[in-house]
């Protein structure tokens, strides 16, 4: 964040823990705690009113899950990463997450420095996933590879060559200037490939790439 604080939307239903996590950051260097909402559609809400750099996301809620409020933000503010903070470490959930443009999911047993670590880790573009959640979840992110010469045969040539770029670390811009492209065609050749993927955004098309054996090099 080149010294800026990172801006922190913090979602749970539960007063007490959002208070606490709340209060645990704003204590800390280089955080800003930039609202508080207790609903997934409150979340959405404040995420496109706020555009914070993060929502911390509880999953269970009543009304709109944390699920479901990530997949809105992830289309609505996709420069907004998600972090889960959850008491559910089952796979099925973790993996929804994923799909919906989460960027990691740690579980509420997490110390308060490991919380600030996956902070700033998915604000920077890395996935997260706590003790107890990553094994099951990258098992599982993406199923079985394919038994054909490239693990996305859906993909045309040029997406594979963006796929393998973007797996690589590099980013719109650099990806444009290696394929002697526009960054608008890298941005829609992006687009095709989330849509063919089924995945929300960069993180679990990566996610998704390095299970079905892509990597970086």
């Amino acid at each position: 964040m080149d010294g800026m604080a990172i801006r922190v939307l913090v979602v749970d239903d539960h007063a007490v823990v959002r208070e606490g996590v709340a209060l645990v950051l704003s204590q800390l260097d280089g955080f800003e705690v930039v609202g508080e909402v207790g609903t997934g559609d409150d979340a959405v809400r404040e995420a496109v009113t706020l555009r914070p750099d993060v929502v911390l996301m509880d999953v269970r809620m009543p009304g709109l899950d944390g699920v479901e409020a990530t997949r809105r933000i992830a289309q609505l503010v996709p420069r907004t990463a998600v972090l889960i903070l959850s008491m559910y470490g089952d796979e099925d959930t973790a993996v929804a997450a994923v799909r919906a443009g989460a960027r990691g999911y740690v579980l509420k047993g997490a110390s308060h420095d490991e919380v600030a670590d996956a902070l700033r880790a998915v604000v920077s573009g890395q996935a997260v996933f706590g003790r107890g959640v990553a094994d099951g979840v990258l098992g599982r992110v993406g199923g079985a590879a394919p038994v054909t010469g490239h693990p996305f045969p859906g993909l045309t040539e040029r997406e594979r060559e963006v796929l393998d770029l973007l797996v690589r670390g590099h980013w719109t811009a650099d990806i444009a200037a290696r394929l002697f492209l526009s960054p608008k065609t890298v941005s829609n050749q992006l687009t095709s490939i989330y849509a063919k993927l089924g995945v929300a955004d960069r993180t679990g098309a990566v996610l998704l790439a390095r299970e079905q054996g892509l990597r970086s090099r």
